[in-house]
């Protein structure tokens, strides 16, 4: 996957002045490999994700996946995944029945979808509460079964727009760990949005860090390579690129103000 020079610009509406999001993006995701994006408020982190999933078309700029243009991509098949701050299930189906309909939306044959959702409820410790509801289950269950969802497509990219940063700490820590247990047997390429250097470091390859907006752009690349996994919260190496992803913030974030580590 590849980004090269990405600009994008919002037009005002009645009669306010557009403004630039992004500019001058470059940025490179090797399949498989995980990459996390940590910026201030309003640099356009999630307007990047956008780009990514096809959501939004009108920027100037290349982006290609193995040469070709991700809705030539989509045509042939390939599968983008996003999951969001918030669960967004359909309170109207159970825990296997909002799987199951992300599957038939996919077009994955009728008779795979019990064997491919017994799987992912088994990778993400849901498997006694497949006949739950949505609105029974706590808010880290109802991201895990959005996770869940979203690895059982098979994505070719997953997208994450800080997926666990409604949870406390403790939650948001048992989910890191579950998503990585599942990307391990998919493999994926990830690329998500964060505002926590902890988060960005446990969970990444790579981790990109952009400037303050408007016009938002990716300043420097902070490499996990060095940190093994499976990853643990108490590996020093881990510990001490996350205070270089929370000095890089600070560089480049325009602000005096501490950034959550």
């Amino acid at each position: 996957m590849d980004l090269r020079n990405i600009r994008k610009e919002f037009g005002g509406w009645r009669g306010a002045r557009s403004w630039t999001a992004l500019t001058d993006v470059d940025l490179s995701v090797e399949t498989g490999e995980i990459v996390g994006i940590l910026g201030p408020s309003g640099c356009g982190k999630s307007t990047l994700l956008n780009i990514v999933a096809g959501l939004e078309t009108q920027y100037d700029g290349e982006f290609t996946i193995q040469g070709k243009t991700i809705e030539q991509q989509i045509e042939a098949g390939f599968r983008v995944a996003y999951v969001f701050q918030e669960a967004r299930l359909l309170p109207w189906r159970t825990v296997r029945g909002n799987i199951e309909f992300a599957l038939k939306a996919s077009k994955f044959p009728q008779n795979e979808s019990r064997v491919r959702v017994d799987r992912i409820l088994e990778l993400v410790e849901l498997s006694k509460f497949a006949h739950f509801y949505p609105q029974q289950l706590s808010g880290g269950m109802q991201q895990r079964v959005s996770i869940a969802r979203a690895f059982a497509i098979e994505p070719d990219i997953l997208l994450m727009d800080e997926p666990f940063s409604a949870l406390d700490e403790m939650t948001a820590q048992h989910l890191r760990e579950s998503l990585l247990k599942i990307w391990s047997a998919f493999r994926t390429t990830i690329v998500f949005v964060s505002h926590n250097a902890l988060e960005a470091s446990f969970l990444a390859d790579r981790v990109m860090i952009m400037s303050h907006g408007p016009a938002g752009t990716i300043r420097q690349e902070i490499s996990l390579a060095g940190v093994r996994r499976p990853r643990s919260y108490d590996d020093l190496d881990l510990i001490e690129k996350s205070r270089a992803v929370v000095s890089a913030l600070r560089k480049h974030s325009g602000r005096s103000d501490p950034v959550h580590a």
